[in-house]
């Protein structure tokens, strides 16, 4: 059979993101720019997502990825870019114009099996 160029050479996996930040002068009109990419595999969805400002009761839990916590008095609205399966973000910008991308870090310590709060949930959590 036929091959295609495509499948001639194997598709990386990915290995790092990507964030940068560009700041007046730099940035025409006194702007911030914010641009990240994601290192996430090519077929997962990466939801765009807008959470309005909300007040919450005292007590109040809130279900991040893999645990519950109890959730602040008043949110912020916030638009996130964000993998399906969590409750996390990649990357995002609230109302205020505080924007936060997530990056790997490779290190050597051992993983912990203990369910906690993933990097992508303190990304949210930085926003909200």
């Amino acid at each position: 059979p036929a091959s295609s160029p495509a499948s001639m050479f194997p598709r990386p996996s990915p290995r790092s993101c990507d964030t940068f930040v560009a700041l007046p002068p730099a940035a025409a009109g006194g702007r911030v720019v914010f641009g990240k990419n994601s290192d996430r595999p090519a077929d997962e969805v990466q939801e765009i997502v807008h959470v309005p400002a909300a007040a919450h009761p005292p007590g109040a839990a809130l279900e991040c990825t893999y645990i519950k916590i109890e959730q602040v008095e008043k949110t912020h609205a916030v638009v996130l870019s964000r993998p399906s399966w969590l409750w996390g973000a990649e990357m995002g910008a609230n109302e205020h114009g505080v924007c936060i991308g997530n990056e790997a870090v490779w290190g050597r310590e051992e993983i912990c099996d203990d369910e906690a709060l993933l990097g992508m949930d303190l990304v949210r959590f930085g926003q909200r």
